[in-house]
């Protein structure tokens, strides 16, 4: 039974090289934590366990016509945990899936609906130019598409429809004063998870195979490490 994450499917689909090293070998770059993200991403929590607890809608669902309330379930804190998380094991194929949500609502109908918190600071916040420009945005909505395939096969309905809730820190203000301030977007996405299992059980066989498989040419750590070694080269150094 091989035990994989979200993110670690999200590594796979990037770069197959650095999911290897990462997943079988261990290897990992150290990176620095995202302390700020963090705090944005708990407050936004305690913001909608507020409403949770009151059993009515956040303002937020009002201003964007979303129809729901804070999904209220006993293993809430459990699906948060990045440790745990909602799973699914597939004892006959092997594997052993699992991701930390957010958030989730639920609609009338008794539909789920799954966000995600992001955060950035942008003098423009354009989603559409965003999401032409950059490829960040599509693993933003692959992430919720695992999340949905995670709340399904777990027997609940799920809506196709899921939200990033996206605050985007002011920069130009006069005065700091000790406060960040925000602007809040609601980014909808149109949802299809027909794909994740597929993509569990390639980056399952990857890691049962003995070669290493090629880095991605889009790969900025394994572009960086070729460079690398191809001026270790010239220069003679190890």
């Amino acid at each position: 039974m091989i035990k994989m994450s979200r993110s670690a499917v999200e590594q796979f689909l990037n770069c197959k090289r650095c999911f290897v090293l990462m997943y079988k070998y261990k290897l990992r770059l150290m990176q620095l934590p995202f302390t700020l993200n963090s705090a944005v991403d708990n407050l936004c929590k305690n913001e909608f366990d507020y409403y949770r607890k009151k059993k009515i809608p956040h303002p937020l669902f009002k201003e964007n016509n979303i129809d729901a309330v804070p999904f209220l379930h006993k293993d809430l804190d459990k699906w948060r945990n990045f440790r745990q998380g909602i799973s699914f094991s597939d004892v006959e194929k092997g594997y052993h899936f699992y991701g930390a949500i957010d958030d989730v609502w639920i609609k009338p109908n008794g539909e789920l609906i799954l966000s995600d918190v992001k955060s950035t600071s942008k003098k423009i916040f354009d989603w559409e130019d965003t999401w032409k420009k950059y490829e960040y945005p599509k693993a933003y909505k692959r992430q919720l598409e695992m999340y949905q395939w995670l709340f399904r096969k777990n027997g609940f309905k799920v809506s196709n429809t899921a939200y990033l809730i996206y605050y985007n820190g002011l920069k130009n203000e006069a005065m700091f004063n000790q406060k960040l301030k925000f602007e809040l977007h609601v980014v909808k996405l149109d949802c299809c998870d027909d794909w994740v299992e597929e993509e569990i059980l390639k980056a399952k066989m990857i890691l049962e195979q003995e070669d290493l498989p090629q880095g991605s040419k889009f790969c900025d750590t394994c572009q960086y490490l070729k460079k690398r070694w191809h001026v270790s080269q010239n220069l003679n150094i190890g």
